[in-house]
This record gives structure tokens, sequence and C-alpha cells, in this order.
């Protein structure tokens, strides 16, 4: 790949600005939206539920307003002033054919004309480049917000604008979101965010099977709670499927990663020679109560931990 060289198919249009002409982007709104995230975020982790969270809306001008609309992906809220979309949102089951560019993730238009009503909002906040939310399904009933994003390039004949992410600048309480001008800049937000809505949804796939707790201590606080990869996401044959990952907490998810900690392909929990031979206190001592203990499974199982990969995995356990 060359670099500088801009990828993106002819067909992309920039956003073209009518300097003389000021159209409503509903900036108070917007930034409402994303500080409740902010809010949402700090309660319930990356991934928040819809029932109980989004589900409530957030408080704007008197009156609660909606996050998303669950029923289609392109959602104006009807307090809005301005023709652009407030959020976009593709469910773990889309219908669609999103794909990840270098500078964005394609975001595809309801079925239909490009004049329809959703698509328009969709197309003014590309002319506008307004600030949307995007929020992508995890799992059933939870969600994971990107935002800002801006919407940085449209085809209408080919049904599809292209999502990138933006930036949030200036104090925690001021915040507000900016287009990321530089490509070096922009391209590597593509991968942040391309890696995090990975990760989301591994772990949407992996924890429900074990139940939402830590297949090593049983630790049920999902906060505290990771995805761990048994064959690493970077190798060939690292696919995002259940008996690919573990459920653990955060502390055994890094004891494992680094090889403090293991599990045999039949399922005991192995812990390094090294710690067992250390005396540092109750902490270790936690880590230490574990070596030989079964590791906690999922009843199905086709969702158990695939032996195989756990033999090549305890190869470079010491």
């Amino acid at each position: 790949m060359q670099e500088g060289r801009d990828l993106r198919p002819s067909w992309f249009r920039q956003p073209e600005r009518e300097e003389s002409v000021v159209v409503e982007r509903d900036e108070t709104l917007r930034t409402a939206c994303m500080l409740s995230l902010d809010v949402l975020a700090a309660q319930f982790g990356e991934d928040i539920p819809y029932a109980g969270g989004l589900d409530r809306g957030f408080p704007f001008a008197g009156v609660r307003v909606p996050f998303l609309a669950r029923a289609k992906g392109i959602f104006r809220a009807a307090i809005q002033k301005g023709p652009a979309a407030l959020s976009i949102n593709t469910s773990v089951n889309s219908p669609y054919d999103d794909a990840v560019l270098d500078d964005g993730f394609l975001y595809a238009y309801r079925a239909g004309s490009p004049e329809q009503a959703d698509n328009r909002a969709l197309r003014a906040a590309h002319e506008l480049q307004a600030p949307l939310v995007y929020f992508v399904g995890t799992r059933p009933g939870w969600y994971r917000a990107v935002y800002p994003v801006f919407v940085s390039a449209d085809d209408p004949s080919a049904g599809h604008v292209l999502v990138s992410p933006g930036g949030m600048v200036g104090p925690m309480e001021e915040r507000e979101p900016v287009v990321l001008q530089s490509e070096v800049e922009r391209r590597y937000a593509v991968r942040q965010v391309r890696a995090r809505l990975h990760q989301a949804r591994f772990r949407g796939l992996v924890l429900p099977a074990y139940r939402e707790k830590c297949a090593i201590c049983r630790l049920r606080e999902i906060r505290l709670l990771d995805a761990a990869h048994i064959t690493g996401d970077v190798e060939l044959s690292g696919v995002a499927a259940v008996s690919n990952g573990l459920s653990l907490c955060s502390i055994h998810h890094r004891a494992f990663d680094q090889n403090l900690v293991g599990v045999s392909p039949n399922y005991k929990v192995c812990v390094s020679r090294r710690l067992l031979e250390e005396d540092d206190g109750p902490m270790l001592d936690l880590l230490k109560q574990f070596h030989g203990q079964p590791l906690h499974v999922p009843d199905r199982r086709s969702q158990r931990p695939d032996p195989e990969r756990l033999a090549a995995r305890f190869e470079g356990f010491v």
C-alpha cells in the first residue's frame, strides 16, 4: 500500500459547503446526547444495555429525547430543528453489508429511494458535517456507542456513505466534537475503533456462554469481565468464535495473556512455577489458590474451549 495515496473509491463525494447559507445543525442537542452517553458509559462500561440504559433517552429542553430507533438504522429526533440525523445504528444481525475502509466504515442507506426521509437525514449529516453517534450492537440488547463520527463521503447511486471517527476536544464538561483533518489521525482512529468493535462483539459471544462469570474465579461483575482469545486475533487462526475464547476477569485475563496463568487441554487451571514460588502477599495468594482447579466451562459442548487451541497455547506456558 502506498503511503499518502487516496484509496477511496472514485465515487465518494466530499461535502460541498455554501458559506452564505446557515443551516441548523442542532449543536446543543448533539452535545447533550454525547455527554449523556459519557454518563451511561461510566455507569455500565463501554457496552451499554438498551433496557434500563439507552431506552431512557437523554434530557434536553425539558423533554426526554431518544438516542436511537432500534427498528431502523438512521434516527433523527422529532425535537430537532435541523435536517441531519442524530444517530445511526447497526444491529448484531444487521441485514446490510457494512464494510471497513482505511478512512472509515461503509454504512448502507435504508432500503428504498435515496430521497426517502431517513436517507435524506443521513445525507444531510454529510452536507452539514454534523457529528453523529454510531451505535453498534455487540450482543442482543447491548450497544457500543462510537462518537463522534462524521459522514465524510456519500454515494447515492450505490446507496452507501462513509462514516469516519472524529475527536472530542476541550475540557471534560465542555468537550466539542471535531473532524479529524489529518489522514494519519483518521486512519489510526479507524483502526482503533475497528479493534474495539471486534473485541466488543467477541465479548458479546463469549460472556453469555459462560453465564457472565470468570471461568477461573467465578466473578460475576460484568464490567470486570473480558473475552480472552486462546489463539490471538492477530494470528491467522484467531477467529472470533466462542470456542476460541475464555470469559476471564481483568486480573486473570492479564495473567493469561502474560502466561502467568494457563489452561491445559483438559481444562485445568495452572499457575506458573515462578508465581507459585513467590511470596508477595494476599493478592498473589488469590492467584495461587486456583492452581490445579477445574476451569468452569459452558454447558453446551460446542461452546467449550477448543482443546487443540488450548494445547497449542499451553506449549508456551511455564
